[in-house]
């Protein structure tokens, strides 16, 4: 596989400029690309600015911790670490990872711990297997840490270093990609749209097949592996574009199609869908992992994310500081944005456009303090694209 530094923008636009055309589509192109109008004007502002959000991805170097130990008289299965791939991977690793290890339990009442991503996606998978689920966690959503995420999928961002993709690891994660895909796709149509394939441009000052264009490693960061083209087959094909098919300020652009989660409506459907099944909800905080004997489930999965950090001492986990923010809802403006090299995010969601920022110092950063000054800059950064 090839070895690429990427942060979440870098994943994000890896997959935009994926599998690349020839520019633009030729008679030898089995499948031409229809012409597309030019996206919305976005109204980028500061004053336009409704909320800003920070939460902290699970990073571990060996990847996603998937196992089961005995501890306090209980089955522990860890369930956590995905990195900036929670969304992503949840049904997929939840389905071909902790399901078979909650299973081998041999328990039919399990309790989940934590309400985020993985932890909410974990217990509707055991519904779906016939389990009756109790989840625990400190926060409901949307105050949970994931509903900060920029909602791309983006099943191998920052999953784990390069040392650790084995054959082996290759082939769960491409099991759990697939699970995953298969899952979303199941899940469009539904009322409020909370998965959506939507259209979206990457940008960039270089070409895009020249090495190492746009890739940008945080101090710290290790080399990440980019397992895309094990699956491929799963994405549309990205285009380059002439200048006169694009607004944009700069020389490189490619239209590409991805698939989107719209977070909040997408938690609000997996919750009443939690809770319409059977699912109990118990407001708690762990500050111990022996705070778990306690509680009347002996299978219990462990859903905490950075949490796990803290309350199973894991020092493998690495804390990678995210901040977001909302703009006031544009409902013309539907396209992707993706600025390589600029630390720039946008996607349009019905809750606000979303524009990410990155610091440089985010990598191995467990501080959730809102920085206004890197939204600011971002904003500025995005007003400035356009014709």
């Amino acid at each position: 596989m090839t070895v690429q530094r990427r942060h979440l923008l870098g994943a994000a636009s890896a997959w935009a400029a994926a599998w690349p055309l020839a520019s633009p589509a030729s008679p030898a192109d089995p499948l031409p690309f229809a012409p597309a109008p030019l996206p919305a004007r976005l109204r980028a502002s500061a004053d336009r600015v409704i909320d800003i959000g920070v939460c902290t991805r699970p990073f571990r170097r060996q990847g996603p911790r998937i196992e089961s130990e005995r501890l306090f008289g209980k089955t522990i299965v860890h369930h956590y670490g995905h990195g900036g791939s929670g969304w992503s991977l949840s049904w997929g690793s939840a389905q071909c990872g902790a399901l078979p290890l909650i299973q081998a339990t041999g328990a039919r009442r399990i309790a989940v711990i934590g309400g985020g991503a993985i932890g909410l996606t974990t217990a509707r998978v055991a519904q779906q297997a016939g389990l009756k689920v109790r989840l625990y966690a400190r926060e409901r959503p949307p105050e949970v840490a994931s509903t900060h995420a920029t909602g791309m999928w983006t099943p191998d961002s920052r999953l784990c270093e390069q040392s650790a993709a084995t054959p082996a690891f290759e082939r769960r994660w491409e099991a759990m990609a697939r699970a995953s895909f298969h899952a979303y796709q199941q899940l469009l149509g539904l009322p409020g749209n909370p998965i959506e394939w939507r259209d979206g441009h990457v940008l960039s000052d270089q070409p895009f097949d020249q090495p190492g264009a746009g890739d940008h490693a945080l101090p710290g960061e290790p080399d990440y592996p980019d397992l895309m083209d094990l699956v491929q087959d799963l994405k549309p094909r990205s285009r380059a574009l002439r200048p006169d098919e694009h607004p944009f300020r700069v020389p490189h652009v490619r239209r590409f199609t991805q698939m989107v989660f719209h977070i909040r409506p997408y938690q609000r459907m997996l919750v009443d869908d939690f809770l319409r099944d059977g699912g109990e909800w118990i407001q708690q905080t762990f500050h111990h992992a022996r705070e778990l004997a306690a509680l009347p489930e002996r299978t219990i999965v462990n859903c905490t994310g950075y949490g796990a950090k803290a309350l199973f001492n894991d020092p493998l986990l690495v804390p990678v500081r995210g901040q977001t923010a909302r703009l006031i809802p544009q409902p013309e403006v539907t396209d992707l944005l993706v600025y390589r090299g600029h630390n720039l995010v946008v996607v349009p969601r019905r809750d606000g456009v979303l524009v990410q920022a990155q610091d440089p110092h985010d990598f191995d950063n467990p501080d959730q303090t809102v920085v206004r000054a890197l939204t600011d800059a971002a904003i500025e950064r995005l007003a400035a694209l356009y014709v």
